[in-house]
């Protein structure tokens, strides 16, 4: 665990909590990156870790990007993220989910937690009978219909759109391919919004059921999973886990723009991932900017807001990317460092 505490020290964080109890049987880690513009805010992640480690180190890696996408966004929050380490069928999830709540609850309000992968809103129904400082529970926008992951893909339909505007001239998005990687919450709601638009989508994902299920309703192409980078597209759009461009990924990428909602899509060393892209001459919309539409619309709805103009809000990710394109252009820097001078400028003036 040595080298998560370097980590810790060199990236700033402020707190980071090992969650056990041995009652519910729950281990989770929640680490708070940066609060200077306000509370923490980040969901919670339930994913069956190999181990302690690679847990706290993806905590770690997801709150450092919720403190820039919320920086970015221009939000009152900063930073954080919960992971729990387990499976939804485990017959003491409910329980591990309250434990959660009660170790929440002790950090007075410096962070808030809601949904992401692998939790739902029965799970934050679990955390809101110990603590106040949970969203996305039952009653609330974010706890119905997959409110969340809806803006999410609503976000990044209009990165989409600012994008193809920058490389084609239009914002129209009728004569393009995407190839949509990953049919989970945010991918599905993807492809929906992308076939109103009239594009034409390329699908793939480890359930085949979904596959099918796409191909019916979005009259989709099916690849496999390991074949997605080699298909031919305008946009490459990575909606399942991270880490998964690097240089045999980016080497087999046979598209003009990638955009997706995963976090953390570079592999490390991101900055030879991103020298890769720009050699093929592949636009990167840099994904916490593309994909803060959730983040967005939970910040919105703690602030009061009401459906119009959270979807009004989440909209301007649009004008956030143009941005980070205009200035990558004019500073002769890769997009993700336009993003990254854009966030950290945001958090200094907080």
């Amino acid at each position: 665990m040595s080298s998560i505490w370097n980590e810790l020290d060199k990236d700033g964080f402020e707190q980071f909590i090992w969650c056990r109890d041995r009652e519910s049987g729950l281990r989770a880690f929640i680490a708070i990156h940066n609060t200077n513009r306000g509370p923490a805010l980040g969901g919670c992640r339930l994913w069956p870790y190999a181990s302690e480690e690679d847990a706290a180190a993806d905590a770690m890696r997801l709150a450092r990007s919720m403190t820039y996408k919320a920086a970015a966004a221009g939000l009152s929050y900063g930073g954080g993220k919960a992971v729990v380490i387990g499976r939804a069928d485990d017959p003491r999830i409910e329980q591990q989910f309250e434990a959660l709540g009660r170790f929440i609850d002790r950090l007075g309000g410096s962070y808030w937690t809601g949904v992401d992968v692998g939790t739902t809103t029965a799970h934050m129904d679990a955390v809101a009978r110990f603590t106040g400082y949970v969203t996305d529970m039952s009653g609330t926008l974010g706890g119905t219909d997959d409110w969340t992951a809806d803006m999410t893909a609503y976000g990044l339909l209009h990165g989409m759109k600012a994008t193809a505007k920058r490389i084609c001239g239009t914002d129209r998005l009728h004569h393009l391919t995407i190839a949509v990687q990953g049919l989970g919450k945010v991918g599905w709601a993807l492809c929906r919004y992308l076939r109103r638009e009239g594009a034409r989508l390329i699908v793939t994902d480890l359930s085949m059921r979904l596959v099918e299920q796409a191909v019916r309703e979005f009259q989709a192409l099916p690849v496999a999973a390991d074949r997605i980078y080699d298909a031919p597209c305008h946009i490459f759009a990575p909606c399942a886990l991270g880490g998964i461009l690097n240089l045999s990924t980016v080497e087999r990428l046979q598209c003009r723009v990638v955009a997706g909602s995963a976090n953390n899509q570079l592999a490390a060393p991101q900055s030879v991932h991103l020298e890769a892209l720009q050699r093929k001459g592949i636009v990167y919309a840099p994904d916490y900017i593309v994909n803060a539409g959730g983040i967005i619309a939970t910040a919105a709805e703690l602030d009061g807001d009401g459906p119009r103009r959270i979807r009004s809000r989440v909209k301007r990710i649009a004008r956030t990317l143009t941005e980070v394109y205009q200035a990558a252009e004019n500073e002769g820097i890769t997009t993700a460092a336009a993003a990254d001078q854009l966030a950290e400028l945001a958090m200094h003036k907080a």
